[in-house]
């Protein structure tokens, strides 16, 4: 029995070539030519395709990953659909990633994927990557994963993954949680379900979420000119277990007391924070009022906090969905 995949193109590394007059890498190519550049017939699986858009993925804005994912389930809603590869530029894939989890209506898979090297080059890894991609979303065994990441013949966790390098094929890794499985000489190898996932429908999503990371030495400069400028939350990678100068110690209590949450992450890549130090370390955020997110990264709480305020949720609800989804 053929089974339809629908492909969307957003553009990105994968449908890029290089300039010949200047010398840049440019998104360009689109959804058809990237599916006749298969070397794979893919037997058994329809392909549909459809362009999205055609940026590299530092372009790409929230409203802009918003409105990808509504089409997604659009997609997925259709009955004869049985999941969705959507190519996309590896800067801020992990990022549209999981707001298509956040917001994903149906247990049919969603792939992302992309490519390391450019189109036209004579070693291109895109070609491979969206035919594993292609397989993964028909497997009947890779419902109820969500969003996923898959590249370099390893599927990931939307909320887990990571690009980890910048340059090199095999960027996507899952450092705490570990990758989901693999895809070898065709066939889908799972080895786990990914625990914590959650699902909401918003309307719209909040862009105003303000992402800091901290260094030593800084004040709460930034923290209250994010406040002052509209910032509807405030996302702090801290050190650690999540601490802060003294001084962004007291710009989050003043923050918190005009109304605006201010979660805490970790600028460590692996680890979970927790109110363990004093003296204007993480236990007095904690008793200001801050949300610690586990082990979720800055980029990801700030996705959580943008879907959750677009959800309506107060206080109390935002902080017990971060908690939960932090791990």
């Amino acid at each position: 029995m053929t089974r339809k995949v629908h492909l969307i193109t957003t553009g990105g590394t994968i449908a890029s070539r290089r300039d010949e007059s200047t010398g840049d890498v440019v998104a360009g190519l689109d959804g058809q030519t990237l599916r006749a550049m298969l070397h794979d017939p893919l037997p058994g699986i329809d392909i549909e395709v459809e362009e999205f858009c055609n940026l590299n993925s530092f372009a790409i804005d929230l409203p802009m990953a918003f409105a990808l994912a509504t089409r997604i389930n659009e997609l997925l809603a259709l009955e004869d659909c049985e999941g969705v590869v959507v190519t996309h530029g590896t800067d801020t894939m992990e990022e549209s990633a999981y707001l298509a989890d956040l917001l994903l209506a149906s247990d049919k898979p969603v792939v992302f994927t992309g490519a390391q090297r450019a189109a036209d080059e004579p070693d291109a890894d895109g070609p491979r990557n969206i035919a594993d991609s292609i397989r993964l979303a028909a497997a009947p065994a890779a419902r109820g994963l969500g969003a996923m990441i898959c590249f370099e013949q390893e599927f990931h966790a939307a909320r887990d993954v990571a690009k980890t390098h910048t340059s090199r094929t095999d960027t996507f890794m899952s450092w705490e949680h570990g990758k989901l499985g693999e895809i070898d000489a065709g066939a889908i190898c799972l080895h786990r379900r990914p625990a914590l996932r959650r699902a909401y429908a918003p309307s719209a999503i909040e862009p105003n979420v303000t992402l800091i990371r901290l260094a030593m030495g800084m004040d709460g400069g930034y923290l209250n000119y994010a406040a002052d400028h509209g910032s509807k939350a405030i996302v702090l990678e801290g050190f650690g277990r999540g601490n802060t100068p003294p001084s962004v110690t007291k710009a989050v209590a003043d923050v918190i007391k005009r109304g605006i949450p201010v979660i805490i992450c970790s600028r460590c890549p692996r680890g979970r924070v927790l109110p363990v130090y004093g003296n204007g370390g993480a236990t007095d955020l904690q008793r200001a009022g801050a949300i610690f997110a586990g082990d979720l990264s800055g980029h990801k709480a700030r996705l959580l906090a943008a879907v959750l305020l677009g959800q309506g949720l107060d206080h109390d609800a935002l902080r017990a969905e971060i908690e939960y989804l932090g791990g």
